[in-house]
Formats: C-alpha cells, sequence, structure tokens
C-alpha cells in the first residue's frame, strides 16, 4: 500500500506542477486586461476572483497531495500565504500558529486532516491549527458540524467500513501517511467541536 501511496503523491504532484503555470498565466493575462481597462464589470470581476481561487487551490492540493520527501522544509509564511488564499472569501476561518521552519512532511499530513474537517464544516466554521514542543493539534469547531462517525472511524481504524468518494479521498490517504510517518493520531469529536493530535 505504501508504493500506491507514493504513486498517488507523484501523480498529484505532476498534475498540480502542470496546472499552476498555465492558471498562473491566465491570472497574469487578467491583470494585464484589467490595466489596459478595455474590458471591466462584473464579468472580469468573476474571472479574476475564480483564477485566484484556483490558484489557491493547486497551491495547497501540491502540499495535501503532493510528494514530500524526508528532509523538504517549508517556511510558516508560505504555508500562511496558501491558508490565506484559500480562506479568502470562504466560510471557513483558518487560524495557524507553528513554528517559522517546518518539515514538509509534517504540513502535508496537517492539511489532509484541515480537508477532513473542513468536510465537517459545510455551514463554516473555525479550524485552529498549533504546533507545540512536541505534538500537531488541529481544532475544528462550528454550531453546526457535520461529521459523518464511518468516515472519521476510518482515520483511526483503516479497515473501518466507509464508503469513500472523490471527495472523501482524504479520509483514506490520511491513515496511510500517519503509518508512514510512525505517528499516532488521537480523534475526539463532539457536537460543536473536532479535536485531532498526533
Amino acid at each position: 500500500m505504501t508504493d500506491k501511496l507514493d504513486l498517488a503523491a507523484l501523480v498529484g504532484s505532476r498534475i498540480c506542477h502542470d496546472l499552476i503555470s498555465p492558471i498562473g498565466a491566465i491570472g497574469n493575462g487578467v491583470e494585464l486586461i484589467s490595466m489596459e481597462g478595455s474590458v471591466k464589470g462584473p464579468e472580469m470581476l468573476l474571472i479574476s476572483e475564480s483564477v485566484a481561487h484556483a490558484n489557491a487551490r493547486i497551491r495547497f492540493f501540491r502540499i495535501a497531495f503532493g510528494a514530500s520527501g524526508q528532509d523538504q522544509r517549508i517556511g510558516r509564511p508560505e504555508v500562511a500565504s496558501v491558508l490565506s488564499d484559500i480562506s479568502n472569501g470562504s466560510r471557513v476561518q483558518i487560524d495557524w500558529d507553528s513554528p517559522n521552519d517546518l518539515p514538509r512532511r509534517d504540513v502535508k499530513l496537517v492539511f489532509l486532516l484541515m480537508l477532513c474537517l473542513e468536510a465537517a464544516l459545510p455551514f463554516g466554521g473555525k479550524i485552529r491549527v498549533e504546533r507545540n514542543d512536541q505534538r500537531w493539534l488541529l481544532q475544528a469547531s462550528s454550531a453546526k458540524l457535520r461529521a459523518d462517525a464511518a468516515l472519521w472511524e476510518r482515520l483511526i481504524n483503516p479497515a473501518a467500513a466507509a464508503e469513500i468518494g472523490a471527495a472523501q479521498v482524504q479520509f483514506a490517504l490520511v491513515p496511510e501517511e500517519i503509518k508512514r510517518q510512525h505517528r499516532r493520531l488521537t480523534t475526539e469529536i463532539g457536537e460543536t467541536e473536532i479535536r485531532l493530535s498526533f
């Protein structure tokens, strides 16, 4: 299964790598057109916002689903930039507190877990991520959580029966990444709050 996960991460990296340049080029083109002033109005704003959102999602997915070597690092400013762009206009607010220099593998796992938390926040809410001396802590809170018990059980018991579709792929990838990193995930699910740590 580890080889399959490596292959999935390489495919994720390749797709994101190949898409980031054309999306960036479209964004540059939109910026040039708006500077020229030849096209204005809600259509231009919609295109601009759509390109920015696509670019943010690709950058997030590149970390969450892409390959990450054992020695690769990522800085907090880059993480903050990705999260700021992805939460712009979103119903989910993200609060991130960590050291400045981070192992990319840690951030990959945190981003996968954030996708799990996001799935439980269809009506919006808040995700807080912090790194203390020994563990990562993630907390999602909302007045209305929607946590599918079977999917959340799968995070700590990969043999649990749960229907996994494309929108839930993170629930299949997290246990493998936890195993690969020799970590232990703990989950606490309440009515208005979910707490995860590893």
